[in-house]
Protein backbone atom coordinates (compact mmCIF):
# COMPACT_ATOMS: atom_id res chain seq x y z
CA UNK A 1 0.00 0.00 0.00
CA UNK A 2 1.46 3.45 -1.17
CA UNK A 3 2.34 5.89 2.04
CA UNK A 4 -0.14 8.10 1.46
CA UNK A 5 -3.19 5.65 1.59
CA UNK A 6 -1.72 4.36 4.47
CA UNK A 7 -1.79 7.40 6.03
CA UNK A 8 -5.53 8.56 4.74
CA UNK A 9 -6.50 5.19 6.14
CA UNK A 10 -4.50 5.82 9.64
CA UNK A 11 -6.33 9.51 9.49
CA UNK A 12 -9.40 7.89 9.30
CA UNK A 13 -9.83 5.15 11.79
CA UNK A 14 -8.25 7.73 14.51
CA UNK A 15 -10.91 10.27 13.65
CA UNK A 16 -13.41 7.92 13.41
CA UNK A 17 -12.78 5.28 16.59
CA UNK A 18 -13.67 8.04 19.16
CA UNK A 19 -16.79 8.43 17.83
CA UNK A 20 -19.95 7.26 19.76
CA UNK A 21 -21.73 4.64 17.91
CA UNK A 22 -24.76 6.28 18.17
CA UNK A 23 -22.91 9.67 16.02
CA UNK A 24 -22.84 7.10 13.27
CA UNK A 25 -26.12 5.87 12.94
CA UNK A 26 -27.60 9.14 13.62
CA UNK A 27 -25.29 10.47 10.63
CA UNK A 28 -26.76 7.75 8.44
CA UNK A 29 -30.23 8.51 9.32
CA UNK A 30 -29.58 12.32 9.23
CA UNK A 31 -28.71 11.32 5.24
CA UNK A 32 -31.13 9.32 4.41
CA UNK A 33 -34.56 10.37 5.80
CA UNK A 34 -35.72 13.88 5.49
CA UNK A 35 -39.44 14.65 7.45
CA UNK A 36 -41.43 16.47 5.41
CA UNK A 37 -42.86 19.62 6.69
CA UNK A 38 -46.24 19.88 8.64
CA UNK A 39 -47.71 22.49 7.69
CA UNK A 40 -51.10 22.43 10.05
CA UNK A 41 -52.47 25.14 12.26
CA UNK A 42 -50.28 26.72 14.91
CA UNK A 43 -51.10 25.24 18.45
CA UNK A 44 -52.30 28.56 20.59
CA UNK A 45 -50.17 30.51 22.81
CA UNK A 46 -49.55 30.34 25.99
CA UNK A 47 -49.65 33.15 28.72
CA UNK A 48 -46.41 34.26 30.57
CA UNK A 49 -46.52 33.43 34.23
CA UNK A 50 -43.44 35.64 35.05
CA UNK A 51 -41.30 38.34 33.88
CA UNK A 52 -39.36 37.91 30.63
CA UNK A 53 -35.89 39.59 31.62
CA UNK A 54 -33.85 41.71 28.71
CA UNK A 55 -31.60 39.32 27.32
CA UNK A 56 -28.10 39.84 25.83
CA UNK A 57 -26.92 42.14 23.32
CA UNK A 58 -25.08 41.86 20.85
CA UNK A 59 -23.93 44.68 18.17
CA UNK A 60 -26.29 45.43 15.33
CA UNK A 61 -25.30 43.48 12.48
CA UNK A 62 -28.06 45.32 9.88
CA UNK A 63 -26.60 48.00 8.01
CA UNK A 64 -29.99 48.73 5.95
CA UNK A 65 -33.14 47.38 5.31
CA UNK A 66 -31.62 44.79 3.60
CA UNK A 67 -28.35 45.04 4.15
CA UNK A 68 -26.09 43.51 6.27
CA UNK A 69 -22.49 42.72 7.63
CA UNK A 70 -21.12 39.53 9.49
CA UNK A 71 -18.04 38.24 9.84
CA UNK A 72 -16.00 41.59 8.78
CA UNK A 73 -18.23 41.11 5.49
CA UNK A 74 -21.10 43.14 3.86
CA UNK A 75 -23.48 42.32 1.58
CA UNK A 76 -27.20 42.99 0.29
CA UNK A 77 -29.59 40.65 0.24
CA UNK A 78 -31.63 42.26 -2.73
CA UNK A 79 -28.19 40.96 -4.59
CA UNK A 80 -27.00 37.89 -2.84
CA UNK A 81 -30.43 36.50 -1.86
CA UNK A 82 -30.44 34.20 0.99
CA UNK A 83 -28.50 31.26 -0.53
CA UNK A 84 -26.00 32.96 -2.51
CA UNK A 85 -22.73 30.18 -2.91
CA UNK A 86 -20.38 33.60 -2.88
CA UNK A 87 -20.88 33.93 0.84
CA UNK A 88 -19.35 31.12 2.85
CA UNK A 89 -21.37 28.56 5.01
CA UNK A 90 -21.17 30.82 8.08
CA UNK A 91 -21.92 33.94 6.78
CA UNK A 92 -25.28 32.25 5.29
CA UNK A 93 -25.53 31.00 9.10
CA UNK A 94 -25.70 34.49 10.32
CA UNK A 95 -27.94 35.54 7.79
CA UNK A 96 -30.68 32.89 9.12
CA UNK A 97 -30.30 33.02 12.53
CA UNK A 98 -31.86 36.96 12.95
CA UNK A 99 -30.08 37.93 15.77
CA UNK A 100 -30.12 41.43 15.12
CA UNK A 101 -33.59 41.21 16.47
CA UNK A 102 -32.65 40.96 19.98
CA UNK A 103 -29.08 43.51 19.35
CA UNK A 104 -28.58 46.62 20.50
CA UNK A 105 -30.77 49.56 19.64
CA UNK A 106 -33.11 46.75 17.65
CA UNK A 107 -36.41 49.03 18.43
CA UNK A 108 -35.03 51.17 15.97
CA UNK A 109 -34.80 48.85 13.54
CA UNK A 110 -38.16 47.82 14.27
CA UNK A 111 -39.55 48.13 11.07
CA UNK A 112 -36.69 46.35 8.55
CA UNK A 113 -37.03 43.66 10.94
CA UNK A 114 -40.84 43.26 11.04
CA UNK A 115 -39.69 43.41 7.26
CA UNK A 116 -37.07 40.89 6.84
CA UNK A 117 -39.08 37.99 9.30
CA UNK A 118 -42.03 38.48 6.45
CA UNK A 119 -39.66 38.36 3.35
CA UNK A 120 -37.86 35.29 5.02
CA UNK A 121 -40.76 33.42 5.15
CA UNK A 122 -42.48 34.29 1.47
CA UNK A 123 -38.57 33.27 0.09
CA UNK A 124 -38.09 30.20 2.70
CA UNK A 125 -39.96 27.19 1.23
CA UNK A 126 -40.75 25.01 4.44
CA UNK A 127 -37.63 22.40 4.81
CA UNK A 128 -35.66 23.50 1.61
CA UNK A 129 -32.30 25.60 1.70
CA UNK A 130 -29.95 26.74 4.58
CA UNK A 131 -32.02 28.39 6.65
CA UNK A 132 -33.90 25.11 7.15
CA UNK A 133 -30.70 23.30 8.77
CA UNK A 134 -31.48 22.56 11.81
CA UNK A 135 -28.66 25.03 13.99
CA UNK A 136 -29.75 28.08 12.19
CA UNK A 137 -33.32 27.13 12.21
CA UNK A 138 -33.10 26.46 16.46
CA UNK A 139 -31.35 30.01 17.00
CA UNK A 140 -33.51 31.24 14.51
CA UNK A 141 -36.72 30.27 16.54
CA UNK A 142 -34.82 31.50 19.85
CA UNK A 143 -34.47 34.83 18.35
CA UNK A 144 -38.30 35.27 17.19
CA UNK A 145 -39.71 34.37 20.63
CA UNK A 146 -37.72 36.73 22.59
CA UNK A 147 -38.82 39.41 19.61
CA UNK A 148 -42.33 38.59 20.58
CA UNK A 149 -41.69 38.27 23.79
CA UNK A 150 -40.32 42.54 24.29
CA UNK A 151 -43.43 43.28 23.01
CA UNK A 152 -43.00 43.24 19.49
CA UNK A 153 -46.61 41.87 17.45
CA UNK A 154 -46.64 38.58 15.64
CA UNK A 155 -46.60 39.59 11.93
CA UNK A 156 -48.67 37.87 9.35
CA UNK A 157 -47.67 34.19 9.03
CA UNK A 158 -45.30 34.57 11.74
CA UNK A 159 -46.89 31.90 14.32
CA UNK A 160 -47.63 29.88 11.90
CA UNK A 161 -44.22 29.53 10.46
CA UNK A 162 -42.69 29.27 14.19
CA UNK A 163 -44.99 26.21 14.46
CA UNK A 164 -43.86 24.38 11.41
CA UNK A 165 -39.97 25.19 12.18
CA UNK A 166 -40.30 23.48 15.55
CA UNK A 167 -42.12 20.73 13.90
CA UNK A 168 -39.09 20.38 11.16
CA UNK A 169 -36.82 20.64 13.84
CA UNK A 170 -38.31 18.05 16.00
CA UNK A 171 -37.56 16.04 13.16
CA UNK A 172 -34.10 16.62 12.41
CA UNK A 173 -32.06 16.73 16.15
CA UNK A 174 -28.37 16.96 15.59
CA UNK A 175 -27.44 13.95 17.11
CA UNK A 176 -24.94 13.01 14.95
CA UNK A 177 -23.16 16.09 15.47
CA UNK A 178 -24.14 16.59 19.68
CA UNK A 179 -21.83 19.22 21.72
CA UNK A 180 -23.16 22.85 21.24
CA UNK A 181 -25.65 21.51 18.44
CA UNK A 182 -27.94 19.71 20.28
CA UNK A 183 -27.39 21.66 23.00
CA UNK A 184 -29.26 24.55 20.71
CA UNK A 185 -31.81 21.97 18.93
CA UNK A 186 -32.75 21.17 22.46
CA UNK A 187 -33.17 25.34 23.68
CA UNK A 188 -35.02 25.89 20.62
CA UNK A 189 -37.48 23.19 21.84
CA UNK A 190 -38.10 24.22 25.07
CA UNK A 191 -38.52 28.22 23.80
CA UNK A 192 -40.96 26.71 21.21
CA UNK A 193 -43.12 24.24 23.78
CA UNK A 194 -43.26 27.31 26.29
CA UNK A 195 -44.10 30.07 24.29
CA UNK A 196 -46.58 27.71 22.73
CA UNK A 197 -49.36 26.00 24.71
CA UNK A 198 -51.21 22.44 23.83
CA UNK A 199 -50.69 18.46 23.49
CA UNK A 200 -47.79 19.60 20.98
CA UNK A 201 -45.96 21.98 22.93
CA UNK A 202 -46.04 19.70 25.68
CA UNK A 203 -43.91 17.38 23.42
CA UNK A 204 -41.88 19.78 21.89
CA UNK A 205 -40.97 20.73 25.72
CA UNK A 206 -40.63 17.57 27.15
CA UNK A 207 -38.25 16.94 24.55
CA UNK A 208 -36.51 19.56 24.90
CA UNK A 209 -35.77 18.95 28.68
CA UNK A 210 -34.96 14.89 28.52
CA UNK A 211 -31.98 16.55 25.96
CA UNK A 212 -31.09 18.66 27.91
CA UNK A 213 -31.08 16.37 31.45
CA UNK A 214 -28.90 14.29 29.51
CA UNK A 215 -26.69 16.78 28.21
CA UNK A 216 -26.28 19.74 31.00
CA UNK A 217 -23.35 17.56 33.10
CA UNK A 218 -21.67 16.01 29.89
CA UNK A 219 -21.67 19.40 28.52
CA UNK A 220 -20.73 21.75 31.70
CA UNK A 221 -17.31 20.17 33.66
CA UNK A 222 -17.41 20.23 37.51
CA UNK A 223 -15.02 23.28 37.13
CA UNK A 224 -18.19 25.04 34.81
CA UNK A 225 -16.22 24.95 31.37
CA UNK A 226 -18.25 23.79 28.44
CA UNK A 227 -16.69 21.01 27.29
CA UNK A 228 -15.38 21.41 24.01
CA UNK A 229 -12.98 23.92 25.84
CA UNK A 230 -13.43 27.04 23.83
CA UNK A 231 -13.75 30.45 25.57
CA UNK A 232 -16.09 32.08 22.95
CA UNK A 233 -18.25 28.57 22.83
CA UNK A 234 -18.36 28.75 26.76
CA UNK A 235 -19.77 32.25 25.97
CA UNK A 236 -22.52 31.85 23.84
CA UNK A 237 -23.06 28.35 26.46
CA UNK A 238 -23.37 30.97 29.38
CA UNK A 239 -25.87 32.77 27.18
CA UNK A 240 -27.81 29.74 26.43
CA UNK A 241 -28.24 28.89 29.90
CA UNK A 242 -29.35 32.43 30.73
CA UNK A 243 -32.09 32.55 28.46
CA UNK A 244 -33.43 28.67 29.34
CA UNK A 245 -33.47 30.14 33.19
CA UNK A 246 -35.42 33.43 32.01
CA UNK A 247 -37.45 31.88 29.77
CA UNK A 248 -38.31 29.06 32.73
CA UNK A 249 -39.17 32.10 34.70
CA UNK A 250 -41.44 33.91 32.35
CA UNK A 251 -43.50 30.54 31.85
CA UNK A 252 -42.76 29.10 34.99
CA UNK A 253 -46.73 27.63 35.71
CA UNK A 254 -46.16 25.69 32.70
CA UNK A 255 -43.13 23.51 34.15
CA UNK A 256 -44.09 20.05 35.57
CA UNK A 257 -42.26 19.37 38.80
CA UNK A 258 -39.00 17.71 37.82
CA UNK A 259 -38.91 20.79 34.89
CA UNK A 260 -38.77 23.35 37.46
CA UNK A 261 -36.41 21.47 39.40
CA UNK A 262 -33.94 20.96 36.10
CA UNK A 263 -34.20 25.38 35.94
CA UNK A 264 -33.41 25.65 39.19
CA UNK A 265 -30.31 23.37 38.70
CA UNK A 266 -29.37 25.56 35.38
CA UNK A 267 -29.70 28.71 37.85
CA UNK A 268 -27.81 27.22 40.30
CA UNK A 269 -24.43 26.03 37.87
CA UNK A 270 -24.55 29.66 35.88
CA UNK A 271 -22.14 31.15 38.58
CA UNK A 272 -19.15 28.75 38.19
CA UNK A 273 -20.01 29.03 34.36
CA UNK A 274 -19.12 32.76 34.87
CA UNK A 275 -16.45 32.00 36.92
CA UNK A 276 -14.33 29.73 34.60
CA UNK A 277 -15.14 32.74 31.72
CA UNK A 278 -13.40 35.05 34.35
CA UNK A 279 -10.50 33.09 34.64
CA UNK A 280 -10.50 32.42 31.05
CA UNK A 281 -10.22 35.70 30.25
CA UNK A 282 -7.63 39.02 29.73
CA UNK A 283 -7.45 41.56 32.16
CA UNK A 284 -8.76 43.75 29.07
CA UNK A 285 -12.27 41.97 29.92
CA UNK A 286 -12.17 39.52 26.62
CA UNK A 287 -11.75 36.16 26.40
CA UNK A 288 -8.34 34.33 25.62
CA UNK A 289 -7.90 32.42 21.97
CA UNK A 290 -7.63 28.77 22.87
CA UNK A 291 -8.94 26.52 20.27
CA UNK A 292 -11.57 28.17 18.35
CA UNK A 293 -12.19 31.49 19.75
CA UNK A 294 -12.19 34.80 18.03
CA UNK A 295 -14.26 38.49 19.28
CA UNK A 296 -17.75 39.59 18.11
CA UNK A 297 -19.38 35.89 18.10
CA UNK A 298 -21.08 35.81 21.99
CA UNK A 299 -22.15 38.56 24.18
CA UNK A 300 -18.85 40.13 26.01
CA UNK A 301 -18.20 39.20 29.42
CA UNK A 302 -19.79 42.44 30.55
CA UNK A 303 -22.71 41.67 28.83
CA UNK A 304 -23.87 38.66 30.00
CA UNK A 305 -22.14 39.65 33.49
CA UNK A 306 -25.29 42.43 33.80
CA UNK A 307 -27.69 39.62 32.31
CA UNK A 308 -26.95 37.39 34.71
CA UNK A 309 -27.80 39.99 37.20
CA UNK A 310 -30.92 40.80 36.18
CA UNK A 311 -32.29 37.35 36.56
CA UNK A 312 -30.59 37.90 39.90
CA UNK A 313 -27.77 35.80 39.30
CA UNK A 314 -24.69 36.47 41.12
CA UNK A 315 -21.24 35.37 39.49
CA UNK A 316 -19.51 32.85 41.81
CA UNK A 317 -17.52 34.20 45.17
CA UNK A 318 -14.18 32.21 43.82
CA UNK A 319 -11.57 34.75 44.00
CA UNK A 320 -10.56 36.12 40.35
CA UNK A 321 -6.88 35.57 40.75
CA UNK A 322 -4.88 32.22 40.24
CA UNK A 323 -6.74 29.28 39.61
CA UNK A 324 -6.22 25.67 38.35
CA UNK A 325 -9.56 24.66 36.11
CA UNK A 326 -8.77 21.11 36.82
CA UNK A 327 -11.70 19.40 34.90
CA UNK A 328 -10.96 21.58 31.85
CA UNK A 329 -7.16 21.59 31.92
CA UNK A 330 -6.35 25.30 32.25
CA UNK A 331 -4.66 27.49 34.66
CA UNK A 332 -4.39 30.95 35.16
CA UNK A 333 -1.14 32.31 36.77
CA UNK A 334 -1.75 36.01 38.18
CA UNK A 335 0.98 37.88 40.01
CA UNK A 336 1.06 41.69 40.36
CA UNK A 337 0.11 42.87 36.93
CA UNK A 338 0.95 39.65 34.97
CA UNK A 339 -1.99 36.83 34.02
CA UNK A 340 -0.86 33.98 32.46
CA UNK A 341 -3.41 31.51 30.98
CA UNK A 342 -2.00 28.08 29.81
CA UNK A 343 -3.23 25.05 28.14
CA UNK A 344 -2.90 21.72 29.94
CA UNK A 345 -5.56 20.43 28.41
CA UNK A 346 -7.05 17.34 26.62
CA UNK A 347 -7.81 18.53 22.96
CA UNK A 348 -11.59 18.10 23.64
CA UNK A 349 -14.32 16.04 23.90
CA UNK A 350 -13.13 12.30 22.06
CA UNK A 351 -16.34 12.21 20.19
CA UNK A 352 -16.50 16.06 19.29
CA UNK A 353 -13.17 17.71 18.66
CA UNK A 354 -14.44 20.00 15.69
CA UNK A 355 -13.69 23.11 17.24
CA UNK A 356 -10.28 21.77 18.51
CA UNK A 357 -6.99 23.59 17.47
CA UNK A 358 -4.01 21.87 17.96
CA UNK A 359 -2.74 24.30 20.85
CA UNK A 360 -1.76 21.54 23.51
CA UNK A 361 0.76 23.49 26.15
CA UNK A 362 0.31 27.35 24.52
CA UNK A 363 -0.45 29.92 26.75
CA UNK A 364 -1.34 33.66 26.52
CA UNK A 365 0.28 36.93 28.69
CA UNK A 366 -0.82 40.17 29.48
CA UNK A 367 1.11 42.70 31.63
CA UNK A 368 -0.28 46.06 32.79
CA UNK A 369 -3.61 44.86 31.35
CA UNK A 370 -1.84 44.89 27.64
CA UNK A 371 -2.05 41.33 25.91
CA UNK A 372 1.30 40.06 25.19
CA UNK A 373 1.80 37.23 23.72
CA UNK A 374 -1.04 35.65 21.79
CA UNK A 375 -1.90 32.34 20.13
CA UNK A 376 -3.20 33.16 16.54
CA UNK A 377 -7.59 33.16 17.10
CA UNK A 378 -9.78 32.21 14.43
CA UNK A 379 -11.23 34.30 11.36
CA UNK A 380 -12.71 31.38 9.34
CA UNK A 381 -13.89 28.09 9.24
CA UNK A 382 -14.33 26.30 6.38
CA UNK A 383 -11.99 23.56 4.66
CA UNK A 384 -9.19 25.54 2.95
CA UNK A 385 -5.36 25.93 3.58
CA UNK A 386 -6.17 29.28 5.82
CA UNK A 387 -7.96 27.17 8.30
CA UNK A 388 -5.67 25.09 8.14
CA UNK A 389 -3.04 27.22 9.52
CA UNK A 390 -5.01 28.53 12.30
CA UNK A 391 -6.05 25.14 13.69
CA UNK A 392 -2.19 24.18 13.25
CA UNK A 393 0.62 24.31 16.10
CA UNK A 394 2.60 26.85 14.45
CA UNK A 395 -0.02 29.54 14.64
CA UNK A 396 0.06 29.04 18.66
CA UNK A 397 2.43 30.22 21.42
CA UNK A 398 4.25 26.64 22.09
CA UNK A 399 6.67 24.18 20.54
CA UNK A 400 6.21 22.18 17.15
CA UNK A 401 8.37 19.32 15.83
CA UNK A 402 9.80 19.72 12.15
CA UNK A 403 6.86 22.42 11.48
CA UNK A 404 4.31 19.17 12.02
CA UNK A 405 1.01 19.81 14.61
CA UNK A 406 0.42 18.04 17.15
CA UNK A 407 -2.62 16.86 17.04
CA UNK A 408 -3.55 16.12 13.69
CA UNK A 409 -5.96 18.90 12.83
CA UNK A 410 -7.45 18.34 9.06
CA UNK A 411 -10.75 18.80 6.98
CA UNK A 412 -11.96 22.09 8.87
CA UNK A 413 -13.27 20.34 11.95
CA UNK A 414 -12.05 16.81 12.19
CA UNK A 415 -8.99 15.37 14.46
CA UNK A 416 -7.13 12.12 13.90
CA UNK A 417 -4.25 11.60 15.99
CA UNK A 418 -4.26 13.28 19.53
CA UNK A 419 -1.97 14.68 21.82
CA UNK A 420 -2.31 12.85 25.23
CA UNK A 421 -1.84 15.34 28.19
CA UNK A 422 0.50 13.87 31.27
CA UNK A 423 2.38 14.31 34.07
CA UNK A 424 0.50 17.67 35.11
CA UNK A 425 1.27 19.52 38.13
CA UNK A 426 0.05 22.93 39.48
CA UNK A 427 1.51 25.08 42.51
CA UNK A 428 -0.20 28.60 42.47
CA UNK A 429 1.82 30.47 45.87
CA UNK A 430 1.42 33.94 46.87
CA UNK A 431 5.34 34.58 45.51
CA UNK A 432 5.46 31.60 42.68
CA UNK A 433 3.66 29.93 40.68
CA UNK A 434 4.52 26.99 38.22
CA UNK A 435 2.82 25.14 35.69
CA UNK A 436 3.81 21.63 34.21
CA UNK A 437 2.77 19.25 31.78
CA UNK A 438 3.75 16.91 28.78
CA UNK A 439 2.19 15.63 25.75
CA UNK A 440 2.91 12.91 23.39
CA UNK A 441 1.83 14.37 20.07
CA UNK A 442 4.77 13.77 18.14
CA UNK A 443 5.08 10.03 19.59
CA UNK A 444 4.62 9.18 15.62
CA UNK A 445 7.98 10.31 14.31
CA UNK A 446 11.70 8.69 15.27
CA UNK A 447 12.43 8.26 19.26
CA UNK A 448 8.65 8.66 19.81
CA UNK A 449 9.60 12.58 21.53
CA UNK A 450 7.55 14.15 24.39
CA UNK A 451 7.25 17.52 25.03
CA UNK A 452 7.45 18.91 28.24
CA UNK A 453 6.69 22.54 29.27
CA UNK A 454 7.39 24.63 32.33
CA UNK A 455 5.72 27.88 33.09
CA UNK A 456 7.07 29.93 36.04
CA UNK A 457 5.63 33.01 37.35
CA UNK A 458 7.79 35.52 39.91
CA UNK A 459 7.02 38.61 41.02
CA UNK A 460 8.54 40.97 37.75
CA UNK A 461 9.19 37.69 35.80
CA UNK A 462 8.29 35.13 33.61
CA UNK A 463 9.97 31.62 32.61
CA UNK A 464 9.25 29.66 30.12
CA UNK A 465 11.36 26.10 30.06
CA UNK A 466 10.18 23.62 27.17
CA UNK A 467 12.54 20.10 26.72
CA UNK A 468 11.74 17.57 23.98
CA UNK A 469 13.03 14.19 24.62
CA UNK A 470 14.67 12.01 21.73
CA UNK A 471 15.98 15.30 20.17
CA UNK A 472 17.82 13.21 17.27
CA UNK A 473 15.82 13.76 13.96
CA UNK A 474 13.12 15.39 15.21
CA UNK A 475 14.16 19.52 15.47
CA UNK A 476 12.22 21.58 17.75
CA UNK A 477 11.63 25.03 17.85
CA UNK A 478 9.23 27.03 20.73
CA UNK A 479 7.12 29.93 18.93
CA UNK A 480 5.88 33.10 21.02
CA UNK A 481 3.48 34.99 18.88
CA UNK A 482 3.47 38.47 19.77
CA UNK A 483 0.30 40.84 19.56
CA UNK A 484 0.14 43.11 16.98
CA UNK A 485 0.73 46.41 19.44
CA UNK A 486 3.82 45.13 21.06
CA UNK A 487 6.85 45.89 19.43
CA UNK A 488 9.86 43.63 19.62
CA UNK A 489 13.74 44.10 18.85
CA UNK A 490 16.56 41.73 19.31
CA UNK A 491 19.57 43.44 21.59
CA UNK A 492 22.42 40.84 20.85
CA UNK A 493 22.69 37.21 20.42
CA UNK A 494 20.03 35.90 22.45
CA UNK A 495 18.33 39.28 24.07
CA UNK A 496 16.27 41.77 23.30
CA UNK A 497 13.10 43.94 23.77
CA UNK A 498 9.39 43.94 24.12
CA UNK A 499 8.19 47.67 24.49
CA UNK A 500 4.43 47.63 25.24
CA UNK A 501 2.30 50.42 23.59
CA UNK A 502 2.22 52.56 27.03
CA UNK A 503 6.00 52.56 26.89
CA UNK A 504 6.80 49.49 29.28
CA UNK A 505 9.52 47.79 28.41
CA UNK A 506 10.16 43.97 28.93
CA UNK A 507 13.80 42.36 28.63
CA UNK A 508 13.72 39.09 26.94
CA UNK A 509 16.35 36.23 27.14
CA UNK A 510 16.33 33.05 25.77
CA UNK A 511 18.79 29.96 25.80
CA UNK A 512 18.70 27.23 23.29
CA UNK A 513 19.09 28.25 19.62
CA UNK A 514 19.99 31.17 17.94
CA UNK A 515 16.48 33.11 18.42
CA UNK A 516 15.14 35.00 15.63
CA UNK A 517 11.79 37.34 15.07
CA UNK A 518 9.35 36.03 12.25
CA UNK A 519 6.54 37.58 10.21
CA UNK A 520 2.90 36.28 11.84
CA UNK A 521 -0.69 37.28 12.07
CA UNK A 522 -3.54 37.38 14.40
CA UNK A 523 -7.06 36.64 14.21
CA UNK A 524 -9.01 38.58 16.57
CA UNK A 525 -12.73 38.05 14.74
CA UNK A 526 -14.06 36.52 11.76
CA UNK A 527 -12.86 38.26 8.85
CA UNK A 528 -9.79 40.13 10.44
CA UNK A 529 -6.20 39.53 9.98
CA UNK A 530 -3.39 41.67 11.46
CA UNK A 531 -0.03 41.17 10.52
CA UNK A 532 2.19 40.41 13.95
CA UNK A 533 5.77 39.27 15.07
CA UNK A 534 6.55 35.97 16.52
CA UNK A 535 9.61 35.31 18.59
CA UNK A 536 10.91 31.64 17.22
CA UNK A 537 13.56 30.02 19.76
CA UNK A 538 15.27 26.54 18.16
CA UNK A 539 15.83 23.72 20.77
CA UNK A 540 19.30 22.70 21.35
CA UNK A 541 19.76 19.24 22.43
CA UNK A 542 16.10 18.94 22.71
CA UNK A 543 16.12 22.20 25.27
CA UNK A 544 14.71 26.02 25.22
CA UNK A 545 14.37 28.45 27.97
CA UNK A 546 12.91 32.41 27.47
CA UNK A 547 12.92 34.40 30.33
CA UNK A 548 11.01 37.56 30.37
CA UNK A 549 11.30 40.48 33.24
CA UNK A 550 9.97 44.15 33.46
CA UNK A 551 9.65 46.58 36.04
CA UNK A 552 6.92 47.57 37.98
Amino acid sequence: MPPSSLHTLTRYFETLRHLKPGQLCSRVWFRLTRPQPDLRPPPPGRAQSGVWAPPSRRNASMTGPASFRFLSEQASLNEAGWDDPAHDKLWRYNLHYFDDLNAADASKRADWHSALIQRWIIENAPGQGTGWEPYPASLRIVNWIKWLLVGNTPLPGMVDSLATQARWLAGRLEYHLLGNHLFANAKALVFAGLWFDGQEADQWRQKGFSILAREFDEQVLSDGGQFELSPMYHALAIEDVLDLVNMAAAFSDALAPGQASQADYWRNRAPLMLHWLQAMSHPDGQISFFNDAAFGIAPDNDELGAYARRLNIAPSPVSSGPVFLEASGYARLELGDAVAIADLAAIGPDYLPGHAHADTLSFELSLSGQRVIVNGGTSLYGTGPERQHQRGTPAHSTVNIAGANSSDVWSGFRVGRRARISDRHVELGQDRQTVTASHDGYRYRPGRPVHTRTLTLEARRLTIEDAVSAPAGNPAEAVFHLHPDVKVQQDGDAHGTLTLPGGKHVQWQAAGGRPRIAAASWHPEFGAAIASRCLVIPLENGRARLTLQWAD
